[in-house]
């Protein structure tokens, strides 16, 4: 479509790999089969931290709002790789502009706010179940869901005023803030930097938290005489620290450099990480190196297993 004085088109055409046709067919096989995966995998552990009793902790409360997280990360890139059709109305596109940064922002600050849990239960074990209370998991759940909402609304608000100049096609597989701040005309340093800035604090600042945490957790688990307690205290932080990597660093190397120097194809493959492999390799890394959520597991489906035998 030809740029025209409307600044705001009625859609957007994503372009997803158009320029590489014989790309599409297996990202969307991949997606088809991975997708439904994480979703069982996050719904798992959902219901073994809710229905069993041992999982009734800290920990295991924050794990349950990370896999709703998870599961929160619906592609319309699957919608788009799988039709000809590669459109989303305006609309449509400012909805999931909100919807996907407030996912993206509550996982930055909720996965900083795991590893305070974590030091708190290796560095402050006698002081643990008085300080990290229910009302205190609530509070802080709450305050990191709220400040993710503030966080998109206040930027993706930002960035929808942009002016576009009739131009509509985005060269993703869905909407997202740097995409649209790059396909805007016009003046847009003033977003850019406040994109960078708002970024620095909710990458930079909750990151080192967490190596906060964890460098006072390496410090109190090399105190530990005994090479149990150590495997333990590891095998605790070890598959949050997993997930820490895998979530920051693509997030760090998009969001952290200004949307004019980010490479075409960068913001594509950085979306199909996000939702793919992160919310399909979480619930693995969770149950895989933890015995409780494995003997939950194993438990939910011997109950399970009774009652279809039963019927």
């Amino acid at each position: 479509m030809e740029p025209n004085n409307k600044s705001h088109p009625n859609e957007f055409i994503l372009l997803g790999f158009t320029d590489r046709p014989w790309l599409e067919l297996p990202v969307f096989i991949i997606l088809l089969i991975t997708y439904p995966m994480a979703m069982m995998g996050n719904i798992a552990i959902i219901l073994v931290s809710k229905l069993d009793p041992h999982l009734h902790s800290p920990m295991y409360f924050f794990l349950t709002n990370l896999s709703f997280l998870d599961m929160c990360y619906v592609p319309q890139m699957l919608f788009n790789l799988g039709t000809s059709k590669k459109t989303i109305s305006y609309m449509g596109c400012a909805v999931q502009l909100y919807f996907f940064h407030i996912m993206r922002g509550t996982e930055c600050l909720l996965l900083a706010v795991m590893s305070f849990d974590r030091y708190m239960a290796i560095c402050k074990p006698l002081h643990y179940t008085l300080i990290m209370n229910q009302r205190v998991c609530i509070l802080l759940v709450a305050t990191v869901w709220l400040s993710g909402m503030i966080y998109a609304v206040s930027e993706a608000t930002i960035t929808l005023q942009l002016t576009l100049c009739g131009h509509n096609t985005l060269d993703h597989l869905l909407c997202e803030i740097p995409v649209l701040i790059k396909t805007a005309c016009g003046e847009k340093g003033a977003n850019e930097l406040t994109l960078s800035v708002v970024c620095i604090f909710f990458l930079a600042v909750p990151l080192c938290l967490i190596l906060t945490s964890y460098a006072c957790i390496g410090h109190a688990v090399f105190k530990i005489k005994s090479l149990e307690g150590r495997k333990k205290a590891f095998g605790t932080c070890s598959s949050h620290l997993i997930v820490v990597f895998l979530f920051y660093g693509p997030a760090m190397s998009m969001y952290l450099q200004p949307p004019s120097s980010i490479s075409r194809d960068q913001p594509k493959f950085m979306s199909l990480f996000y939702g793919v492999v992160t919310p399909t390799l979480n619930p693995f890394i969770y149950t895989l190196r933890n015995k409780d959520v494995k003997g939950a597991l194993g438990n939910l489906s011997s109950i399970l297993r009774s009652i279809f035998t039963s019927k």
